[in-house]
């Protein structure tokens, strides 16, 4: 269980919780989004990558034909279960049980760090000096997101009014597109950013994947008990059976921040 004043004004959650939605529904990413890494030469040919807050091990299971190895670690033991799960007879990706905070490698392990969907929930503080210490001299640490435009997007944005409804403290909400804040504290340990950019996405679902996609999210699955994550999916469903049609898509944008160890 995690509890941080930062996040959802303190509202406990626990993404162990879930675990099962996160493995079926949130392996999302469309093409474009892993292109944008492999053209910066990143995350491939030879390349030892250190993948913090893993998950299910989304970007290593995607990413590891590209020639990298990997190393995925999440601060959910039942993430990590379904990592290895999903990651069955794959070689060059391994998997750890740890938060950023307390990963531990030697001096220069790795050529590249990733950070997907998972940034803002750091102690930066304590894991630039870590990642400046893990990554190899002019390595780099790529930060990313992908969230849903519910400005832009009309059922991306009844589906998060929805979440609100029953989590009224879910500070996920209101999304626009803008390039990932870094924290000051990552320059001034030895990172400069050397490249960023956001593009926006059309994203497929059906009522089935979004409606697993947006159970999986803080607001609902890892944070409310199960009688009202039941009452929340009850009556989203009925609203995209209303709102939507069975096949959509759904607006995201994807950001992208490239810092170099100097």
């Amino acid at each position: 269980m995690i509890v941080d004043q930062r996040i959802d004004d303190g509202t406990p959650f626990d993404w162990g919780r879930t675990s099962a939605d996160y493995a079926k529904y949130r392996d999302i990413y469309p093409a474009e989004f892993y292109r944008m890494i492999l053209d910066r030469g990143l995350c491939r040919d030879g390349q030892r990558v250190l993948d913090l807050g893993t998950g299910t091990g989304v970007l290593p299971r995607n990413m590891i034909r590209y020639g990298a190895t990997w190393v995925g670690a999440d601060i959910s033991r039942q993430q990590i279960e379904q990592a290895r799960r999903l990651s069955a007879g794959m070689s060059g990706i391994e998997y750890r049980v740890s938060s950023a905070e307390d990963i531990d490698f030697p001096d220069g392990s790795f050529d590249v760090v990733t950070a997907c969907q998972c940034f803002w929930y750091f102690n930066h503080e304590t894991v630039c000096d870590k990642l400046h210490h893990l990554l190899k001299p002019s390595g780099r640490l790529l930060v990313m997101v992908m969230e849903w435009l519910p400005f832009e997007d009309a059922i991306a944005g009844a589906s998060e009014r929805l979440v609100l409804k029953y989590s009224p403290n879910w500070s996920g909400a209101g999304e626009r597109m803008h390039p990932i804040d870094i924290p000051s504290c990552y320059t001034d340990s030895g990172f400069e950013l050397v490249h960023h950019e956001e593009r926006k996405l059309e994203v497929p679902f059906t009522r089935e994947s979004w409606n697993g996609r947006m159970k999986a999210c803080r607001g609902i699955g890892a944070s409310l008990p199960p009688e009202r994550i039941a009452a929340w999916e009850q009556e989203h469903m009925a609203m995209l059976e209303r709102i939507a049609r069975e096949r959509f898509d759904v607006l995201h944008y994807a950001a992208l921040a490239e810092l170099k160890r100097i």
